[in-house]
């Protein structure tokens, strides 16, 4: 399932063609859940792509750098020790 929020956007359809035409303040948060896969790919010649993909062929991706994904894995690390999550 694909949760899409957005806020103060707006756009125009014209001819097959999508414009803004709102302000330029837009705020959106986009959440999958159920992700049946999962990846981790070079990106560019410094940063790592996420993509999760659900069944229904919703995805999202997310462009991190090295760093942020040591910290996601440092965060994995301490759940599975803690027992919270993955055990």
């Amino acid at each position: 399932m694909l949760y899409l929020n957005l806020e103060s956007f707006t756009v125009e359809l014209k001819e097959g063609s999508i414009e803004n035409v709102g302000p330029p303040e837009k705020a959106a948060t986009a959440k999958l859940f159920d992700a049946e896969e999962v990846t981790l790919r070079a990106f560019g010649d410094s940063q790592l792509k996420f993509v999760a993909r659900d069944a229904d062929g919703n995805e999202v991706q997310a462009a991190l750098f090295p760093e942020q994904v040591e910290g996601l894995l440092e965060d994995a690390a301490e759940l599975r020790a803690d027992g919270d999550v993955l055990d």
